[in-house]
């Protein structure tokens, strides 16, 4: 189940590719998506990713900023974004935390699930996906509450 339309995105700060750490704060007032995935280099993750590597330019041309996250670490997240040639940034959770706080977590086994979310310029969840074998369908749904 993920986090109900309308409530505060809760506030996180992880590593990322960038190399530098990433706060949701640091883009308040602006529209994003972050996309909870299991695992990189997985069949379906990878393709989620390039459903969002493909889908990026409609999402950048709307100013929407796009972050994949994983409990895999920062040197993972970079060999993956390489061979995949993903556009946007993946953050680091390796604890989870971050994905329990948008219940994206897998009670018992501590998994990461596949949920998508689109965060307002107020920090709200205006959309969200939770889907864990639609794969290629968070980005459609993302665009589609955008439209």
């Amino acid at each position: 189940m993920a986090l109900k339309i309308g409530s505060v995105a809760p506030e996180f700060s992880l590593a990322s590719t960038s190399g530098e750490t990433f706060s949701l704060s640091e883009i308040k007032g602006k529209v994003c998506v972050l996309y909870f995935y299991p695992k990189d280099f997985t069949p379906g993750c990878t393709k989620q990713a390039c459903s969002f590597r493909d889908q990026f330019a409609e999402l950048r041309g709307l100013e929407v900023p796009v972050f994949g996250i994983s409990r895999d670490s920062v040197d993972t997240h970079l060999k993956f974004k390489e061979q995949h040639g993903l556009p946007f940034d993946l953050l680091a959770d390796e604890d989870g935390t971050v994905a329990k706080l948008y219940e994206a977590r897998m009670p018992l086994i501590g998994v990461t699930k596949r949920v998508t979310y689109l965060i307002d310029g107020d920090g709200k969840i205006a959309a969200a996906h939770d889907e864990l074998f639609g794969d290629e369908s968070h980005v459609r749904e993302m665009i589609k509450a955008l439209g």
